[in-house]
């Protein structure tokens, strides 16, 4: 989920972004049932933390004024632990290690004016992740999503309001490993904020929330549940600090999300820790 942090300055700029991820979930509603790595399991309970280092570049170019342009890479480390019943067993599984690296190699935000700016992005999700069929957890998905987005951000400099929309769409390839190929994903998130000056700097409260609809049904020889197209909405509040160190910009942002409507997937919470340095 995006926000004020993430707009691309129409300057020469290098940012590096620490993340930290935290979800616990959980299905069990009258014996459901979700495919992981093959395996057909019920009573799912996970729980994983992801630290992920993301390096931001805008290289120099002739854009004018209001258009800047920027690549980006983040490298993620993941720990998993994951139980469910497959058949008569209970079974559990841990594994950390590489989760899949994200590349965005086109990063575009156009600046209307001091308040608005519009941005569009292209995600790759790249399968770096360690896999394994029959295997609970797993640190990567075992195939590449293409993932583009638009976005608009509004933060009024005189008044301090945040209001931002992001959304767009994830396109997977298949799973070679087990034939099976996950649906297009629709997602849109957005924030809605109030900042104000404290402490030489900028804190900000707020809420925000999400929407995740797969618009497009699951399919391969090993979709053995069918077209299992989920669902699942997340609300929650939003804290952060934009000030200095030293010369350099940071922005501390900590968000809660709490998740519900959910069909076919785990349902639980996040919490996530974003920490920037702009150079």
């Amino acid at each position: 989920m995006s926000s004020f942090a993430d707009v691309v300055p129409p300057t020469e700029t290098f940012i590096a972004r620490y993340n930290l991820l935290y979800y616990d979930g959980s299905i069990d509603v009258n014996g459901a049932r979700i495919p992981i790595a093959g395996l057909n399991a019920a009573g799912v309970d996970a729980s994983s933390w992801a630290n992920g280092l993301s390096l931001l570049w805008r290289p120099p170019g002739d854009f004018g004024d209001r258009l800047s342009y920027a690549m980006s890479m983040t490298i993620p480390m993941v720990s998993m632990d994951v139980s469910a019943r497959v058949g008569p067993f209970q079974r559990s599984s841990s594994l950390e290690g590489l989760g899949d690296i994200v590349l965005m190699p086109l990063m575009f935000n156009y600046r209307c004016n001091e308040d608005f700016n519009v941005s569009a992005r292209l995600g790759i999700y790249v399968p770096t992740g360690d896999y394994e069929v029959g295997r609970l957890a797993n640190t990567g998905k075992n195939f590449w999503t293409f993932e583009p987005t638009v976005g608009l951000m509004y933060f009024g400099k005189e008044n301090g309001i945040e209001a931002s929309l992001f959304s767009g769409v994830s396109l997977n390839t298949e799973n070679e490993d087990t034939n099976y190929r996950s649906g297009a994903q629709f997602h849109a998130d957005g924030t809605l904020a109030q900042h104000f000056p404290i402490f030489g700097g900028l804190a900000g409260v707020g809420i925000n929330g999400y929407w995740y609809e797969q618009v497009s049904g699951d399919s391969g020889a090993g979709a053995f549940l069918g077209d299992f197209e989920g669902r699942t909405a997340g609300l929650g509040p939003v804290v952060s600090f934009a000030g200095k160190l030293g010369k350099l910009d940071t922005v501390t942002e900590l968000k809660w999300l709490h998740e519900m409507e959910t069909k076919n997937r785990l349902q639980g919470d996040y919490m996530w820790l974003k920490f920037i340095l702009k150079f």
